[in-house]
């Protein structure tokens, strides 16, 4: 199993959205890129912590590549936009892949010069280290599951 971490705005959308995708085993919300290493809600909301909402996915390589995860990741947001998704705004809700090898940041650079050609707007997507991680509160964790409207 291989890992991705993925900042796309408001995190319980994305983690539904990955979470139907075939060979994505676990989806687990959390905070990711700030300087504290356990991060809450309610101090990322102030934006002094750094941190992106993001989905961690555990995915099998052998039915879902992390080639094929980044091409999901650009069409389940608009990565042009900076730290804003619709009406979410804030440093929180940036669009932002945080790597943890160097083969997953040469995937994420390259998808991001090809993606650029396909977007009105230059992407402002940054690509990073996976740096302070942090799991969410657990109401965050699936929420849109647990929430149904």
């Amino acid at each position: 199993m291989e890992i991705a971490v993925l900042a796309l705005g408001c995190f319980w959308g994305p983690e539904k959205k990955f979470g139907e995708l075939e060979g994505i085993v676990e989806t687990e919300v959390g905070y990711c890129g700030g300087k504290m290493s356990n991060a809450t809600y309610k101090e990322v909301c102030t934006g002094k912590t750094e941190h992106a909402e993001v989905v961690k996915l555990t995915f099998d390589p052998k039915k879902i590549s992390y080639e094929q995860i980044l091409d999901y990741f650009f069409e389940f947001h608009d990565p042009t936009t900076l730290n804003r998704q619709g009406p979410d705004i804030g440093t929180q809700y940036r669009s932002e892949i945080f790597f943890n090898n160097d083969e997953q940041k040469k995937i994420s650079l390259n998808k991001i010069e090809k993606f650029n050609d396909k977007f009105d707007s230059k992407i402002t997507t940054k690509v990073s280290e996976i740096k302070n991680y942090s799991k969410a509160e657990e109401y965050h964790q699936k929420y849109l599951e647990k929430n149904r409207f």
